[in-house]
């Protein structure tokens, strides 16, 4: 080898070990302006798609692009991805809150203290307040009056089939107007007598078995079981002698009928009745105080069930208010009907003073009031038709159970019998009637929506069931009362009587409001002067009632 060639040896070597010394200098001052990314800016590093990046512009030629492919950013993080970092200047500072140790050294402060202990003063203060506000908030409210002890006879009407034949034919035709029957709202039905029981000849009685007439044990059986579907209940009328004028034959025979009662008595109940009506009961209790006491027993103590306690009804031809009320005091039977309210109905402060009578002597719950039955007929025939709305209010707004007779409840007329047949209107017959028969048909049809009306009511209402009588005003020609019960509305039921001339009362008084609702009013005097229809508000200082008409007013509970 040459000097010359070893002189460029020497260069290329001398430039080697150069080279690599300047080569350093710049790389020493690019790790210089590197920036390590801190962790907020890795966090916030975004990447951008492919479809990002090729909108970015190309820089430098194919040896660039060639050269610095390999070390740029884009090539260690992969083909199509450029991270963006973003300097700590340009986040929002985060708040991560005092530490435990703070905290702790914050809440022992005096400051704190105090406050906590503020507060927690207060918030004991404020219950102990709110409690002592629901204390005296309960012992200045009116207690709640409990309801009276009522047995199912006293929770709505009764019902009296007298004459099966002239209601429905025969008991299969009875058990089919069951449903029609339920719709009135009865709670019971009192059936009949059906035993055997020819006039007047005490050795043919027999009271076990069923007339002929109107059908069998098996039969009766299944009405009884249709009537307590409908959840009502089935009295039977054993009357001995009840087609003849002494319902107990006679005294001598007293004695002998009596005791054959007591063991038709076991039969029936045995048999499911409800319970059982007799007419006459003063004749057999004076004639045989024992053997009445036997027959009471046997009928009332069967239960103490609400439901299924058995009720004994007597009948007496009694008018007076004394009288029926010692008769009902001595006889002990659960409910007594009686003429009291026919025999006063030409008089109307008569009838109100023998009501108060019969309320201030006995619970109403031993209470019944009736218009009619076997001997008196029925309502419309007592009354008048135009009257049958009224006195039905009358019935089902005393204090009491209201009784009535089969055909009542669409105003069923006397023809030459107190047994006249049953009127059962349909949807076929009535494209049938004639204009007089239309009329009557339309006359019955809103008769008994007035009856249903009433009914339903009376069983909804507090004040109607077992409420406290209030006697507001009376005359010769006119009555007024209210029935009362607790923190529950009011009703008060107004009559005029008198057919002439309408009337304007003054029913004020502290127990009611100054004003009401009227539920019910009478066709009766609508057209007179003065007269007010259903859903009307009417001041009770001036009540205005048209001639022969009766109202039925709601007046609200004011505290």
């Amino acid at each position: 080898m040459s000097a010359e060639g070893t002189t460029v040896d020497m260069k290329d070597v001398e430039l080697t070990e150069v080279e690599p010394e300047k080569e350093l200098e710049p790389v020493e001052v690019e790790q210089e302006k590197v920036v390590e990314p801190t962790e907020v800016e890795q966090e916030k590093e975004v990447e951008l798609t492919e479809k990002e990046q090729e909108k970015q512009p190309m820089t430098g030629g194919g040896e660039a692009a060639n050269g610095d492919a390999a070390s740029s950013p884009a090539a260690e993080n992969g083909n199509g991805t450029v991270k963006v970092l973003l300097t700590e200047e340009e986040t929002e500072a985060k708040f991560t809150g005092l530490s435990k140790e703070e905290l702790l050294r914050v809440a022992g402060t005096p400051g704190w203290v105090r406050t906590r202990c503020a507060l927690l003063a207060l918030f004991w203060l404020g219950w102990l307040g709110m409690l002592a506000g629901a204390v005296i908030i309960i012992l200045q409210a009116p207690r709640c009056r409990p309801p009276p002890a009522v047995s199912w006879w006293n929770q709505g009407p009764l019902y009296q089939i007298g004459d099966v034949q002239a209601f429905a034919d025969n008991l299969p035709g009875v058990q089919e107007k069951v449903s029609q029957l339920a719709k009135l709202k009865l709670k019971g039905l009192v059936l009949g007598p059906v035993h055997v029981a020819p006039e007047d000849q005490p050795k043919r009685l027999d009271f076990n078995n069923i007339s002929p007439d109107v059908g069998n044990l098996r039969q009766f059986r299944d009405l009884l079981q249709a009537v307590h579907k409908k959840n009502m209940f089935l009295v039977l009328d054993l009357t001995p002698n009840y087609h003849g004028n002494q319902p107990w034959f006679s005294n001598i025979t007293v004695t002998t009928v009596a005791e054959e009662l007591k063991s038709a008595l076991m039969f029936w109940l045995k048999e499911g009745v409800d319970g059982v009506q007799l007419a006459g009961v003063e004749q057999v209790m004076t004639a045989e105080p024992s053997l009445w006491a036997d027959i009471r027993a046997i009928v009332q103590n069967r239960s103490d069930d609400v439901d299924s306690k058995k009720v004994l009804v007597g009948l007496t031809a009694r008018g007076s208010a004394p009288g029926v009320s010692a008769l009902l005091g001595s006889s002990g039977v659960d409910l007594l009907l009686s003429d009291v309210l026919r025999s006063t109905a030409e008089d109307a402060t008569e009838r109100a003073q023998s009501v108060q009578l019969l309320v201030d002597a006995h619970p109403q719950s031993r209470l019944a009031w009736n218009l009619g039955g076997r001997s008196q007929g029925h309502l419309a025939s007592l009354v008048g038709s135009s009257g049958v709305k009224g006195h039905q209010l009358l019935l089902f707004t005393l204090p009491g159970t209201p009784v009535f007779n089969y055909g009542d409840e669409i105003g069923l007329l006397d023809q030459g019998t107190t047994f006249p047949t049953m009127l059962w209107d349909s949807a076929e017959a009535e494209q049938e009637l004639n204009g007089t028969e239309k009329e009557e048909q339309e006359q019955r049809s809103s008769v008994l929506q007035v009856f249903r009306g009433l009914s339903e009511l009376r069983g909804a209402e507090p004040a109607l069931l077992y409420g406290d009588l209030l006697l507001l005003h009376n005359d010769s020609s006119s009555l007024a009362y209210a029935r009362v019960w607790d923190q529950s509305d009011r009703f008060l039921a107004a009559f005029n009587w008198g057919s002439e001339e309408g009337v304007a009362l003054d029913l004020s008084h502290p127990l009611l409001g100054p004003e009401g609702v009227v539920v019910m009013a009478t066709d009766a005097g609508t057209q007179g002067p003065g007269a007010v229809v259903p859903g009307a508000a009417v001041a009770l200082e001036a009540l205005q009632l048209g001639p022969g008409q009766a109202l039925l007013v709601k007046v609200p509970y004011r505290g």
